[in-house]
């Protein structure tokens, strides 16, 4: 059974975080962040496989995290005088969980996938 990957609009995006997502040649929508360490984060999402996947990469060039998920089916964003968050809420029947990104003041990745 199909369902639906709800996103908000590009707008809002750049609203309550500051980004605007780019367009992969996929269709799949990119939104990246420098660090204050010289680290970096990049996120991309395709709506229509519901699949997201979060890379972070150490200022040496180091792969610090590839991760790569389906069975998204929420994404959002909010910001708060001390954090930007972007949250994904994942269900693939089986298992339930959540990524959450810190993208200020700092980065931080937070994974919790359970079986429901």
């Amino acid at each position: 059974m199909y369902r639906e990957f709800s996103v908000p609009r590009d707008e809002e995006i750049l609203n309550v975080i500051g980004e605007w997502p780019e367009t992969e040649e996929s269709g799949a929508r990119l939104l990246k962040w420098e660090g204050s360490e010289g680290d970096s984060l990049t996120l991309s999402y395709d709506v229509l496989s519901r699949s997201v996947r979060a890379r972070w990469t150490g200022r040496d060039g180091n792969e610090l995290l590839d991760m790569y998920r389906e069975g998204a089916s929420r994404l959002t964003v909010s910001s708060s005088p001390s954090a930007a968050l972007i949250s994904i809420e994942f269900n693939t029947g089986e298992c339930a969980g959540a990524l959450e990104i810190q993208v200020a003041p700092s980065l931080s990745v937070r994974d919790r996938l359970l079986y429901t």
